[in-house]
């Protein structure tokens, strides 16, 4: 008998662990990217950051495809 007690807990998965890793990353190079004393610096850190929104999006694909989202 199955009763409110003992439902399943749901887990996070690891791409819905990624989105908020790499949105997280994001944030923290676009800010180190504001305090950049060089341009060249700045740039990288700007490029670094637009490469993790790109890999947050891609985890946030696969988890909307598993139904999760």
């Amino acid at each position: 008998m199955q009763d409110g007690r003992y439902r399943r807990r749901t887990r996070e998965t690891l791409d819905a662990q990624l989105v908020g890793y790499w949105d997280r990353e994001a944030a923290r190079l676009d800010a180190l990217a504001e305090r950049a004393r060089f341009g060249w610096i700045a740039r990288r850190y700007r490029r670094k950051a637009a490469q993790a929104r790109v890999q947050a999006e891609r985890s946030r694909i696969r988890e909307a495809a598993r139904g999760n989202a």
